[in-house]
């Protein structure tokens, strides 16, 4: 027996449909996103569960305050709010606006944000000056 994939959920509790529809722009390209505030509910509940609150202690040395699921919450029932017409124009501006998972960075730009977020552990371990502006590998 194979288990059903769940559909990923992205901010604000965005679930594309499963039937494909136009939207009413007229683009013949993706499934028009669609609120569900119970994805935004259930992360908030979890947020507060003291597995997730240890787990981010763990991590980050305090406890999470969950201020950005209230926030997600909230703003997916002001969304519910509004006609049909205009949630869906705001959800795929949004959407648009992410920046995609698989962008890439030059050589240059992914060594300086490797320093940027992994230079603490090595200035820890043992002195070392970032590599010289090469441009490439040698």
């Amino acid at each position: 027996m194979v288990p059903e994939e769940k559909p990923q959920m992205t901010s604000a509790g965005m679930v594309p449909e499963e039937k494909p529809q136009t939207t009413s722009a007229g683009g013949g390209g993706l499934p028009p996103p669609r609120l569900d505030c119970i994805k935004c509910f259930d992360a908030l509940w979890f947020c507060y569960s003291p597995w997730h609150q240890m787990q981010h202690y763990y991590r980050y040395g305090d406890f999470d305050n969950c201020f950005g699921k209230w926030g997600d919450l909230v703003d997916c029932l002001s969304l519910k709010t509004k006609r049909k017409v205009e949630v869906e124009e705001i959800l795929i501006a949004r959407e648009k606006a992410r920046p995609h998972i698989w962008t890439y960075r030059t050589v240059d730009d992914a060594s300086e944000n490797w320093w940027r977020m992994y230079k603490h552990l090595v200035v820890q371990s043992k002195p070392v000056a970032p590599p010289p502006k090469s441009g490439g590998i040698s």
